[in-house]
């Protein structure tokens, strides 16, 4: 199937490509010669066998240019060091992504999860978003559901609406609220001071929304700092997307690319797909 606009029976597999290909780094053994690169592949493939989706769309971060996460808020993401093995791996995976035959999301100043929220907001079908990190929950809808790879992608957890009700207690638009509140010591978000996750949720669960939060006289001295990390916290849908329409994965020419980089298991069960 390729070509013609979307229907509204057709599904997007959107995968946040910086999270797989991280997952798939420290899974496998370092001895694996361009072991994310492996990882990914194999990874990539089986989701798409399992859900048979109608296009895929793979976001990237652009690590060379900073977003504007960074430039509003100095401690964003500080401390992140990566080796410059899996730096070397990052830069081919979405040359790997071209060659399946899957649309590509990368931008500088956007990062992968701003692809996947972008394609949310666009595809008139189904969408499944792939990835391993929670702030996507926001995305969730009856409509766009969470695949967050438990095992390998083996085992997959489907995270709909009562899903994020019950992991979160709060709906899946106050989750940037919630992390504004909570914080996200991964992105090194401190949050409202004395405000735990549980507390974050009752305060949402009373007010609704951080502004309605703040409206109500609530951390007036920090004001000013919740809303930055609310910003922050908040997928920016407004990504450039490529045209997004059904395609065909093209793993022939995938698995010749990859055996060029002398990746022959990997090239062989792509290209017993095709």
């Amino acid at each position: 199937m390729s070509g013609g606009p979307t229907e509204l029976t057709q599904t997007l597999l959107a995968i946040d490509g910086d999270s797989f290909a991280h997952r798939a780094y420290h899974s496998m053994p370092k001895s694996v010669r361009l072991n994310a690169v492996v990882g990914f592949g194999n990874m990539v493939s089986q989701l798409w066998k399992q859900e048979q989706p109608d296009a895929v769309l793979i976001g990237w971060d652009t690590l060379e240019v900073p977003t504007y996460r960074h430039e509003a808020y100095e401690l964003y993401q500080s401390g992140r060091i990566f080796e410059d093995s899996i730096l070397e791996q990052l830069a081919i995976l979405p040359q790997l992504t071209e060659k399946l035959g899957f649309f590509v999301g990368k931008a500088p100043g956007y990062e992968a999860d701003d692809f996947l929220a972008a394609a949310a907001r666009t595809w008139e079908g189904k969408v499944l978003v792939a990835t391993s990190d929670r702030d996507a929950y926001q995305l969730v809808s009856d409509t766009v559901t969470i695949l967050a790879p438990v095992k390998g992608v083996s085992e997959i957890a489907r995270i709909g609406p009562a899903e994020v009700r019950e992991r979160y207690g709060v709906a899946p638009e106050q989750v940037p609220d919630l992390i504004a509140l909570r914080g996200d010591p991964s992105d090194k978000l401190p949050g409202a001071r004395g405000v735990g996750p549980k507390k974050a949720a009752e305060l949402l669960g009373q007010y609704r929304t951080l502004e309605d939060v703040l409206a109500a006289g609530r951390f007036a001295a920090e004001a000013k700092d919740l809303r930055l990390y609310r910003r922050i916290a908040q997928m920016d849908a407004s990504a450039p997307l490529p045209p997004l329409q059904t395609q065909s994965p093209t793993w022939s020419e995938a698995s010749t690319f990859v055996r060029g980089l002398g990746l022959n298991g990997l090239a062989d069960r792509l290209a017993s797909l095709a």
